[in-house]
C-alpha cells in the first residue's frame, strides 16, 4: 500500500481540540488565523497564542498577522516570531486592498523569520517569491485549493505548477489549504505537496480509508434509522 507522504497540521482555534490533538502522532503541525479564532471566541491573541505555545513547542505552529498595513505587519511579524523557534507567521500574498506583499515576505525571509505565505491563488502570485527567497529562514505557501475549487476550477494543476516550479528550494514546502473533504487529502499527496491543513472533523474521517464501500452502505442505512427512531417519526 503506497504511503502518504502529505504531512497532516491541524486548522482551528480551538484550545482544548488543539492540545489533544497534539497527542495524535499523524498531527504534525498546527495553523490558525483570525476568522477562526474569532469563531471561537478569543478575546486576547497574543494570550491565547501563548497560551498554545506553552503545550506546543516542537511542532510548526503558525500564526497569522491582522494589518493592512506594511509597517504594521512587519511589526506584528516580527513580535509574533519572537513567540517561540516553532513559530511561522502567516502573511497573505495580498493585503484586503490587494497591494502585493512578496517583497515584505522576502525581506522577512531574509532576515530569518519563518514565514507561512497565506491566500494564495494562483501561480502567478508566487512566482516572484519562488525565484528570489533566500535560505535564511524555512517559507511555506499555501495554496487554498478548496476555494480555488469553490470557483468551479480543479485547483491540481495550479498545485502541481507551484510544486514542480518550487522544487529546487530546499527551504520551501507547499501545503494544500481550505480542505472541504478527506479525499483532499489524497489529491495533496498526488500533487506531491509537503502539507496538507485538515480541520477536526477530516482528521477524524482518515479512519475510513480502505473501508469497505458494502458495509459502509450498511451502517449509513443503520443510521438513518437509529436517527428516525431517536427523534420519534411515525407516519
Amino acid at each position: 500500500m503506497k504511503t502518504i507522504r502529505t504531512q497532516i497540521y491541524a486548522d482551528g482555534a480551538d484550545y482544548e481540540s488543539i492540545i489533544n490533538l497534539n497527542k495524535n502522532k499523524i498531527i504534525r503541525g498546527f495553523t490558525t488565523n483570525p476568522s477562526l479564532m474569532r469563531k471561537s471566541g478569543v478575546k486576547n491573541y497574543q494570550n491565547f497564542s501563548k497560551k498554545i505555545l506553552k503545550k506546543i513547542n516542537n511542532k510548526p505552529v503558525s500564526f497569522e498577522v491582522f494589518s493592512d498595513n506594511v509597517k504594521e505587519i512587519l511589526y506584528q511579524s516580527n513580535i509574533i516570531s519572537s513567540w517561540g523557534k516553532n513559530v511561522f507567521v502567516k502573511i497573505p500574498i495580498q493585503n484586503s486592498k490587494g497591494k502585493d506583499l512578496s517583497d515584505l515576505i522576502l525581506s522577512l525571509n531574509s532576515k530569518g523569520i519563518k514565514i507561512n505565505v497565506t491566500a494564495v491563488f494562483t501561480f502567478e502570485q508566487v512566482k516572484k517569491i519562488i525565484n528570489k527567497v533566500g535560505t535564511k529562514s524555512e517559507i511555506i505557501l499555501s495554496i487554498f485549493a478548496g476555494r480555488i475549487a469553490d470557483t468551479g476550477k480543479d485547483p491540481e494543476p495550479i498545485v502541481k505548477k507551484i510544486v514542480n516550479y518550487s522544487k529546487s528550494k530546499k527551504n520551501i514546502k507547499i501545503l494544500w489549504a481550505s480542505s472541504r473533504e478527506i479525499f483532499n487529502y489524497y489529491q495533496a499527496d498526488r500533487c506531491k505537496c509537503h502539507i496538507i491543513t485538515l480541520s477536526n472533523d477530516l482528521i477524524n474521517k482518515i479512519k475510513y480509508k480502505n473501508k469497505n464501500l458494502k458495509l459502509f452502505s450498511k451502517e449509513t442505512s443503520q443510521m438513518f434509522i437509529k436517527d428516525a427512531k431517536k427523534a420519534g417519526f411515525n407516519l
